[in-house]
């Protein structure tokens, strides 16, 4: 299996790469906002001047960033955030890696493919949630079992989550990805191409594979709920950012578990905000979060603490490096102590006991 070929390139490609996204989100309205929640985003003294920029991409466990926005709560924390929408995930975390982003959201693999050579270092500060059946590979009619898609062709987008679930599908029924060509796009353009008949099969996450759906008599083969543990979804910043300004670090994650919050309290104006984020009907809305699973205060504990299954991330970021490293993903395994730091996630807990 041959390493990402963005990899090699990327410090090279990106020191004069800016930053270009399909629509940045306007910054808060507070008219938008009731007058408790404006009145506690005017008197909270911002603890960053400049605004950090933070990336987020289309994965049903990151839209709730849009609540942030739209209801003020990363006011509410102190913390100032230019919230950039991509609509690629690839280049989401390519801006992370080059240094134009000071955080991002993605997960644990794909963390770990770049950590090594990014600029500014790589930090998971917060779990967002676990993947529970919404990363899928999709096939066509005939096939029916992983052994069919030997000789098969497969559109995912290189390295990234979808070409990580596929690749364990196989591994786990004794094959490898070398069994199958791979047909790098990105992953909109992937599911596109399986829809149109253009491959056998496609990997990647919600809301794409609805659309892989669409062709006639394709189907389900596998998903992320046979791989309990296996793609969590992070806030990851930079060591850069960690080092500096901790105090706006905490303040992300601390305006996550508000996020929570919100959502619980009102679920109705959350709904609506991620739906309109996602540009899904609401009806659409309701399924994708079926196979997502937020993690709660008491969720990021355990999954930041050791253990020895992938419900543990030290855990499982060693089993994901050796196998990245096995593959050809990476030359090696980045710092993976390093990686991880619970330290921001602790303190709200030692602060909201």
């Amino acid at each position: 299996m041959k390493r990402r070929t963005v990899l090699p390139v990327l410090l090279a490609f990106f020191c004069t790469f800016l930053v270009t996204v399909s629509c940045a989100q306007d910054p808060v309205d507070t008219g938008n906002v009731d007058a408790g929640t404006e009145e506690t985003a005017e008197t909270t003294a911002l603890i960053n001047e400049t605004p950090i920029q933070m990336g987020y991409s289309s994965w049903a466990g990151w839209w709730p960033w849009a609540i942030a926005e739209q209801e003020g709560l990363f006011e509410q924390n102190g913390v100032n955030v230019e919230l950039i929408w991509f609509d690629g995930y690839l280049e989401s975390m390519q801006a992370l890696a080059s240094g134009q982003l000071d955080a991002n959201c993605q997960t644990l693999n794909d963390t770990i493919s770049f950590a090594g050579e990014a600029v500014n270092g790589e930090v998971a500060v917060a779990v967002n949630d676990n993947s529970a059946g919404n990363d899928k590979v999709i096939v066509a009619p005939e096939i029916n079992t992983i052994d069919d898609m030997v000789g098969k062709t497969v559109a995912l987008e290189e390295g990234v989550v979808g070409d990580f679930l596929l690749t364990l599908a196989l591994e786990e029924a004794g094959k490898s990805r070398k069994d199958v060509t791979i047909k790098n796009l990105e992953t909109g353009a992937a599911a596109a191409a399986f829809a149109a008949g253009q491959s056998d099969g496609f990997a990647g996450w919600v809301p794409f594979w609805e659309t892989a759906l669409e062709r006639e008599g394709s189907k389900e083969l596998t998903s992320s709920a046979n791989f309990p543990g296996a793609i969590p979804d992070l806030l990851v910043v930079t060591q850069t950012l960690v080092d500096e300004q901790p105090d706006v670090v905490q303040a992300l994650v601390n305006t996550w578990f508000d996020i929570l919050a919100f959502i619980d309290e009102e679920q109705d104006r959350a709904y609506e905000i991620m739906a309109d984020r996602a540009s899904v009907s609401a009806e659409d809305f309701d399924r994708y979060l079926e196979g997502t699973r937020f993690f709660t205060l008491d969720d990021n504990l355990e999954a930041f603490s050791p253990g020895d299954s992938m419900v543990h991330m030290p855990y499982a970021a060693e089993v994901m490096a050796d196998f990245m490293v096995e593959v050809g993903f990476i030359p090696e395994a980045p710092d993976l102590e390093a990686v991880l730091d619970d330290q921001f996630v602790a303190a709200y807990a030692e602060e909201n006991a």
